[in-house]
């Protein structure tokens, strides 16, 4: 008869609170590891086999895959600057736009999983930043919703030419130019509005 071990025996049905054992915390941490390994967001299954627990522990944390997917992308939109109001607009939405665009290569699957979504919690994470970053500005509703849709659009561009192309001569630092061209047409804008 042989004696298994407690890393062998898989833990099943609801997990036991101990200490170092599962929380949503690990599990979003996982997930993420997994998701940058692949590229995508992992199976419930494969998660649970990287945590060596059964999967059904990982619904005890979260009611469905709908659940984790949006916890690990809100972690993970969480981490990207965080801009500051200031008069230095220009500056704070060039390292919020140069972070996000980071995250997305790093993470080469989180852009799909982002437009594959249903749930708005990481793109409100993402908008309020931009929203934070222009506020000296002072624009308009829809100007300022134009102008994160158009900013938001070409990002994901970006993102994903270097993502289909890692040995190309595309690299993040080529953002600047059409960023600056970007961030003068809003001043632009703004100058215009005053004038109205």
């Amino acid at each position: 008869m042989s004696v298994k071990t407690e890393k062998s025996v898989k833990k099943r049905g609801r997990p036991v609170e101990t200490k170092g054992q599962m929380s949503t915390e690990k599990i979003v941490l996982m997930a993420k590891e997994l998701l940058k390994e692949d590229g995508k967001i992992p199976s419930i299954r494969k998660l649970a086999r990287a945590l060596n627990v059964d999967a059904m522990a990982i619904y005890h944390y979260f009611d469905n895959k709908n659940a984790l997917l949006e916890a690990v992308t809100i972690s993970l939109i969480d981490a990207i600057y965080d801009p500051v109001v200031s008069p230095e607009w220009r500056k704070e939405l060039h390292a919020l736009c140069l972070s996000y665009l980071q995250l997305l290569c790093d993470h080469p699957g989180l852009l799909e999983t982002l437009l594959g979504m249903s749930t708005v919690g990481p793109a409100g994470v993402f908008i309020e930043r931009f929203e934070r970053a222009l506020s000296c500005l002072a624009l308009h509703d829809e100007d300022q919703t134009a102008a994160l849709h158009l900013l938001v659009d070409y990002l994901h561009g970006y993102a994903l030419a270097l993502n289909c192309q890692p040995e190309a001569t595309l690299a993040i630092e080529q953002l600047d130019g059409p960023l600056n061209f970007y961030m003068d047409a809003l001043m632009l804008k703004k100058h215009h509005k005053k004038r109205q």
